[in-house]
């Protein structure tokens, strides 16, 4: 199946399903090609290689080497910060053009994480089921903890995490941060030791790209370093964090809490960090505004546009 703008306008494989629309603003230019319809992919690919002027997907689709080498010498435009999924040595391999949609979600995914720190320490949708529940009329709501003038440990200082950074400010937050280099020209305090900065922490909000490098890179020992005391935020990616791990520190009380937008088997959320008054559990909502949204489309369409003009996208993976 293929949905023609024109008998005579480009056409693109897509990847995978992709936002209304986005999927509305290409169809004004573009052929559309749905790949994931089609039901022997590998034959597909290898019969149509070469005959696409480019492809489309999101983050959570990615784009192995088999499409690669099919839109060999072409673009990949894709809708999502996150290039984990795509395969950048076979990208150079093919000669394929890459971009992203960095900094139009930097903002709005921030403000998440920020209230993700809000929400957990101060158990705000635990408050609210008591009262839904009507349980307040029995007795008051059980303490909660401090956000303002505590630590915060940031794991990837990027746009993301020093967006995040800035936030605190407003809290009278001391602010360290882990990488694998100091930034320059940075206030922030560097912490090369993972460890090191989970111990230090009242918060641990984990920022940094998704990948190989930091598959659980939130282990087992980095969740005892920060403590019962201790919340975890995470708004990076599911696979960064070990979730067996989180689900054992929540239950034996380890930890003080989590608040989670992403998850490894998404939309599968382990069973034990639901209805759970220590976690607050969001469906990836992170840059998931009417704004943000119409800017990530926006961007994708206008690094397809530019490449098809001067042969170079806007904003590849950085």
């Amino acid at each position: 199946m293929t949905i023609y703008a024109g008998t005579d306008a480009p056409k693109l494989l897509q990847i995978g399903p992709l936002p209304p629309g986005l999927t509305q603003s290409l169809q004004q230019h573009y052929r559309l090609h749905p790949l994931w319809l089609e039901h022997d992919r590998e034959t597909f690919l290898k019969a149509h290689a070469g005959t696409f002027a480019g492809g489309v997907t999101m983050s959570r689709h990615g784009g192995q080497a088999d499409v690669l080498a099919c839109l060999k010498g072409t673009v990949l435009a894709c809708f999502g910060t996150g290039f984990d999924g795509i395969d950048l040595h076979a990208a150079s391999q093919y000669g394929v053009a890459v971009s992203t949609t960095p900094d139009v979600l930097t903002d709005c995914v921030a403000d998440i994480a920020f209230g993700l720190v809000l929400a957990t320490a101060r158990q705000m949708v635990a408050a609210d089921r008591f009262v839904q529940a009507g349980s307040w009329v029995n007795g008051a709501f059980p303490l909660a903890t401090r956000v303002s003038g505590k630590r915060l440990g940031i794991v990837g200082l990027g746009r993301i995490g020093a967006a995040i950074a800035r936030r605190s400010s407003g809290f009278d937050m001391p602010v360290r941060y882990y990488g694998r280099q100091a930034k320059p020209g940075v206030s922030y305090g560097f912490e090369s030791d993972l460890l090191a900065l989970a111990g230090w922490a009242d918060f641990l909000v984990v920022a940094c790209r998704g990948g190989p490098e930091t598959h659980r890179l939130i282990s087992a020992q980095v969740l005892d370093a920060l403590g019962p005391q201790g919340f975890l935020i995470n708004i990076a990616r599911g696979t960064v964090l070990d979730e067996d791990a989180l689900v054992s520190a929540i239950t034996r009380g380890a930890l003080a809490g989590a608040g989670l937008d992403v998850f490894e088997r998404e939309p599968h959320v382990p069973a034990a960090l639901l209805n759970n008054d220590r976690t607050v559990v969001l469906p990836h909502v992170a840059a998931t505004t009417h704004e943000t949204r119409a800017a990530m489309e926006q961007l994708v369409v206008d690094n397809l546009a530019s490449f098809f003009k001067t042969g170079r996208v806007l904003t590849p993976p950085a």
